[in-house]
């Protein structure tokens, strides 16, 4: 009968010796003691479950190892090397130490047991995320990143783009004069007195004149939209609605072409991105007409209220309405263009504060030159002078110029696209289920695609 008998925590330090977590299990070799009999007792003591037979005599082996202890006659045969008597250790075989390996796959079984107890797995090291590798601006050599701007301004002076301005307000206020002035050419038709044969509209009419101008190499399609008949009437509720039917039907018009299977590589753009409201220079204040239009056309398309014929006002004056007129905007929750909210940066709100502060823009309008001081000028001839349409002392068209081409253009383009055309889109294809709907028109184009 043989009795398993399981190794102590002595076997893994020498006698004498410190035990710790710093330490690795096993018993202490000494510094004279052979590398070989060193290992084969360190395996020994950890991989060999002892046996001992009942009833037998003798000390145990690790104690034949580890030496008499208090009180213990000290074991027959060799000492240790390094014992008092000088004597050499006898080999490991001599000692009674079996390394032979176990017979039975029970008795293996039991000594992985054993070992898992005595040797604790190894603690996996946690994972540190590498640091990410900066990149390196300092470029050794020439890459030519900055010719993008170059190859987007080739691509846009061969395909040209287009801009949709209109103009709404009372007849007589100068529209297609201003918006000839703008451009400097004859790209609005003035609208001229009525025959008395002919009758006076009942609607608000709507003219698109479009215009393919050329400055630089850069093409433009300019198209000019006007509302002749817009407040004429003696009753104009709800005039605005004509005009807020043409802006929507432009939205559509884009959208089918957008959601068609096969759509043109470039959708034509008949979008109005910008609406001049012209404000009548009364010096009072806004009449309802002009705050309801402004409320409901503010929403679908960029609105910038001008202050026509500014020329009839003193500068006292057209200080004083200018401030009266924002202030009635405000109260009544109009917002024009530039809208705060657009604003991307402080770069952006620092320029369109200033912007939002000149606003509304109090403006004349004329194509016709006059010499002044030697110079070619546009101007308005008056009995006491000349006013000059560039001049800032005189009025602020140069302002609104700058402000709709030179500074603004692109972004009015981007809002009609980004804000008011994308609301117009979400709540379009919302409505119907995903998709407008197929008309006979569109089914043909449908099976003409296919």
């Amino acid at each position: 009968m043989e009795e398993e008998i399981a190794l102590p925590r002595s076997c893994l330090s020498a006698p004498g010796s410190p035990s710790g977590p710093g330490r690795s299990p096993g018993p202490a070799r000494r510094r004279d003691m052979p590398l070989a009999v060193a290992a084969r007792t360190k395996r020994s003591c950890l991989s060999v479950t002892l046996r001992r037979a009942a009833g037998g005599g003798g000390p145990l082996p690790w104690e034949r190892l580890r030496g008499p202890g208090p009180g213990t006659p000290a074991a027959e045969g060799p000492q240790r090397h390094g014992s008092s008597d000088g004597t050499e250790a006898a080999p490991v075989a001599k000692m009674g130490v079996s390394c032979a390996p176990p017979r039975s796959g029970s008795v293996e079984g039991k000594n992985e047991a054993a070992m898992s107890e005595l040797v604790p797995e190894p603690r996996q090291k946690p994972v540190v995320p590498m640091k990410p590798v900066g990149i390196n601006t300092s470029l050794l050599g020439y890459i030519g990143i900055d010719t993008i701007i170059e190859q987007m301004r080739k691509k846009t002076m061969k395909t040209g783009f287009d801009f949709n301005i209109m103009v709404v307000g009372q007849s007589g206020l100068g529209k297609s004069t201003l918006v000839n002035t703008l451009f400097k050419s004859q790209v609005s038709r003035k609208s001229s007195g009525w025959n008395r044969e002919e009758k006076i509209p009942k609607t608000v009419e709507i003219k698109a004149i479009g215009h393919v101008i050329e400055e630089g190499g850069v093409k433009m399609k300019l198209t000019v939209i006007d509302t002749p008949g817009f407040g004429d009437q003696i009753n104009n509720e709800n005039c605005w609605e004509p005009i807020e039917k043409y802006i929507n039907e432009q939205y559509e018009k884009f959208l089918k072409e957008e959601v068609n299977i096969a759509r043109k590589k470039r959708i034509p753009d008949t979008r109005v991105h910008c609406c001049l409201y012209f404000i009548s220079p009364t010096g009072h204040s806004l009449r309802p007409l002009d705050l309801e239009f402004m409320k409901h056309l503010s929403k679908v398309v960029n609105i910038i209220p001008v202050i026509a014929k500014a020329d009839t006002m003193t500068l006292e004056e057209k200080t004083e309405f200018k401030q009266r007129v924002r202030k009635e905007l405000e109260v009544n929750g109009i917002e024009f263009y530039p809208q705060k909210e657009f604003d991307e940066d402080l770069e952006d709100k620092t320029e369109n504060d200033k912007i939002r502060e000149s606003m509304p823009f109090a403006v004349v309008g004329s194509d016709k030159e006059y010499q002044v001081n030697g110079k070619r000028v546009l101007g308005r001839k008056t009995p006491w002078g000349i006013i000059e349409v560039e001049n800032l002392n005189h009025c602020e068209f140069a302002l609104l110029r700058d402000f709709v081409i030179r500074t603004h253009l692109q972004d009015l383009k981007e809002v009609t696209h980004n804000i008011h055309y994308e609301t117009y889109r979400a709540k379009r294809l919302n409505d119907n289920g995903g998709l407008p709907p197929m008309t006979v028109e569109t089914e043909e184009n449908h099976e003409s695609n296919l």
